[in-house]
């Protein structure tokens, strides 16, 4: 996320997500129905995408197939916004980022006095638009640096524990896509490794990985601030520092998942927005032998947030190279699952 939306269109400024913040209303979601316990994908309409990979699945497990993979090559990889969960009209991370810089400048208000600060504190977005990556650069390493591992967890998890998505009301750890929940747990459950590879910060979606989606923290490739050993409070703890080290968006992403896990995932899945999954996408389509390649195009304005590609890249990618497009419009039943808790005051109800 952040630091990937630092030299990503799909996360290039944050200007761009302020400007469309104000949203005439929220979207509507709808509940699944009864679920048939024989399918595992019951959030999915039985349309061409799920049936690709039901078959994909089945073949690529079964022994006395061709295309048998072995548990220790089944790997899948995910990225995280718009693809596991909601990314709009701004990814959930940049909120997280907005609610640190004003805890920043409660304590040193100094802050709300300087660049890039004073806008981020007044959603002022024409002065992203003019001061551009730099300015973002500058507040992301400001919100995600300057402590401890486990302080920066805390910090997120309060985060996270407290605030709900501006325009849906909801907590952000409820913003999963039901229909992807059910394909990773359907994948582990034959014995697929899922991944996370995601341009937001690794630790920030560390968090809440295990929780959300199932998916251990140590299976979570994302971008990441430079670190070192240092001691606090008399224990030696892994410091984060104020400087971006790696960026996990486009062509960062085969390189991070060659770092982490060192092969070509078997199954891929990204979304429309800006052209950051393709690379990844088309990485795990140039491994020898069977494959499949997810990308959620996001149709859907009456349950979710219609939005595209000006130059459609990822679509004309997905024609070019066969990847099997999912339609949240024609492909998905339900978009979210309903709250498992008492909505919270000014939660969107899921009629």
């Amino acid at each position: 996320m952040p630091a990937a939306l630092i030299h990503s269109p799909k996360r290039r400024s944050l200007c761009v997500g302020l400007a469309a913040l104000p949203l005439a209303c929220p979207p509507k979601f709808v509940a699944a129905s009864e679920e048939d316990a024989s399918d595992p994908l019951p959030s999915w309409r039985d349309t061409a995408p799920k049936r690709t990979i039901l078959q994909f699945v089945q073949r690529t497990t079964d022994p006395r197939s061709p295309d048998f993979i072995a548990p220790v090559d089944r790997i899948a990889t995910f990225d995280n916004d718009g693809t596991l969960w909601v990314e709009k009209p701004l990814p959930n991370e940049v909120y997280f980022m907005l609610a640190r810089v004003k805890e920043l400048a409660a304590a040193d208000p100094s802050l709300a006095e300087r660049q890039p600060f004073r806008a981020a504190l007044a959603g002022d977005a024409a002065y992203f638009h003019e001061a551009g990556a730099k300015a973002v650069a500058e507040l992301f390493v400001a919100t995600h640096s300057g402590s401890s591992q486990e302080d920066f967890a805390a910090q997120v998890r309060a985060f996270l524990g407290k605030e709900v998505h501006p325009k849906l009301r909801r907590p952000f750890t409820s913003l999963a896509y039901r229909p992807m929940l059910e394909l990773l747990a359907w994948l582990r459950a034959n014995g697929f490794q899922t991944w996370i590879c995601s341009g937001g910060d690794t630790d920030f979606m560390r968090v809440f990985a295990h929780e959300v989606y199932g998916i251990p923290a140590q299976f979570v490739i994302g971008s990441e601030v430079k670190r070192e050993t240092r001691r606090d409070g008399g224990l030696l703890a892994v410091w984060r520092l104020p400087a971006v080290d790696a960026i996990n968006d486009k062509d960062g992403k085969p390189v991070g998942i060659d770092r982490r896990i060192g092969k070509r995932p078997l199954i891929a899945g990204g979304n429309v927005l800006s052209g950051g999954d393709i690379a990844m996408l088309e990485y795990s389509r140039g491994r020898k032998g069977p494959s499949l390649q997810l990308l959620v195009n996001h149709d859907d304005a009456e349950r979710e947030y219609a939005y595209a590609e000006k130059d459609d890249a990822s679509l004309s990618a997905a024609r070019a190279r066969d990847f099997t497009v999912v339609s949240i419009r024609n492909d998905w039943k339900t978009v979210l699952a309903a709250l498992e808790q008492p909505a919270r005051e000014g939660t969107v109800s899921l009629a």
